[in-house]
């Protein structure tokens, strides 16, 4: 098949995929948009991929400004444009569509059908009830009405979609509503590659290069967002002696809270750093005593933390702040992985951080059992045989009848 896989945030488990699906003969064009500024995987080619992988950074010729509302929409609609005259020109297919804003997804589904592509929705989040939530919060009454036109937008979109794909079961039910299908509707969980994160010593050159290597380290990484809550971090930071520190390596709206934080508490036990290239990321993680994770409770519902996955891989215990109904939660909970405390219980996860620092052998069984699973779960041959199933649904499922 020709494929497009459109990750618009350039995640590396979506990079990953692509990389699987090429290896096995398909063409497989991997998209995502150059201005994000979140965590990326490895976007270019390698010297063992296969020919038929190409990258492309669709861009918008300008920084993308998360913090206006209407900056963002207007960035999302052009976009959205953008790749819509890609996909024109591509033809692919089938395209599979990820981690985007509605009015960029309703244009990518436009131009889709435009070239009788096959469309599946992967959907890693609900980005309207995300959105909705946040426009209820910041506007009142009139965030509520803007959000149910998010609704709006989504639930059409996956009604439209060929195929769509969940990473948890607890999405599946109000996946399958929308989409008023059941069976169009796949659940194939989350996963990091674990052969691309070796495991490091913590000592290694990253943790030299930034003093960290003789530090006890609570380490985050990734976007550091509205759904997460930078006062855990404060607070673990307050807890801190000389020996200890808090190590962010992140981006997002959450990182000026700590930055005001730190100048005004006069926090030397929190480090604030940059997100690393893709290279590094494994000697980040393996700088990290214990990973932490946060998760607000609205965002409990609609939103697993990605990141998990990744923290799983390094064979590090992990620390996380969530509901314990979501999927991420419930995982530590069952591998004996880490310690789970709620999304607004600060003393409980400062008592946590306190255990875990002072039991190493606590750290060393969470830690292997988080890596055991990570082995054992995270096959992306099972995995990429699951989407090429999905893929192969939404072809004869599609109304064009393109069959590659």
């Amino acid at each position: 098949m020709k494929l497009l896989v459109h990750d618009y945030a350039g995640h590396p488990s979506q990079v990953h995929l692509s990389r699987q699906l090429a290896v096995r003969g398909h063409d497989v064009t991997h998209a995502y948009f150059a201005e994000d500024p979140g965590p990326k995987g490895v976007l270019h080619s390698q010297k063992d991929d296969p020919p038929s992988l190409h990258f492309v950074a669709i861009s918008i010729g300008r920084p993308y400004d998360k913090s206006s509302l209407v900056t963002r929409h207007v960035n999302d609609v052009e976009y959205g444009r953008r790749a819509t005259e890609f996909i024109k020109d591509l033809s692919p297919d089938v395209v599979i569509s990820g981690n985007t804003p509605s009015e960029a997804q309703a244009a990518i589904m436009r131009a889709s059908k435009a070239v009788q592509a096959s469309f599946v929705y992967w959907m890693q989040d609900f980005y309207s009830i995300a959105v909705g939530t946040l426009l209820r919060k910041r506007l009142g009454i009139v965030g509520a009405i803007i959000g149910w036109y998010y609704r709006f937008l989504e639930r059409r979109q996956l009604r439209e979609s060929d195929a769509v794909v969940v990473i948890t079961d607890d999405f599946r039910p109000l996946a399958a509503a929308w989409a008023r299908s059941n069976d169009k509707v796949h659940t194939i969980e989350n996963w990091a590659s674990f052969d691309d994160l070796s495991l490091f010593m913590k000592k290694n050159d990253w943790s030299r290069e930034h003093g960290l290597d003789d530090r006890f380290v609570f380490l985050y990484t990734g976007t550091l967002g509205r759904r997460n809550n930078p006062g855990f971090l404060v607070r673990l930071a307050q807890e801190c002696d000389s020996g200890a520190c808090v190590v962010v390596v992140g981006q997002g709206v959450g990182m000026k809270q700590l930055e005001a934080a730190k100048a005004e508490h006069r926090l030397e036990s929190l480090r604030l750093l940059p997100l690393q290239p893709a290279t590094r990321f494994p000697e980040v993680l393996a700088t990290g005593d214990v990973l932490v994770g946060l998760l607000e409770t609205d965002a409990g519902t609609f939103s697993v933390p990605s990141k998990v996955q990744s923290y799983l891989c390094a064979g590090r215990p992990i620390l996380l702040a969530a509901p314990s109904g979501n999927l991420a939660a419930r995982n530590l909970a069952s591998e004996d992985a880490g310690i789970v405390v709620g999304p607004q219980d600060q003393a409980g996860f400062a008592a946590a951080a306190a255990q875990l620092r002072d039991n190493p052998e606590l750290r060393e069984r969470l830690g292997a059992n988080g890596r055991a699973y990570a082995v054992r779960t995270f096959d992306i041959i099972k995995i990429t045989n699951c989407f090429e199933k999905v893929l192969r649904m939404a072809v004869n499922r599609s109304s064009f009848g393109k069959h590659p």
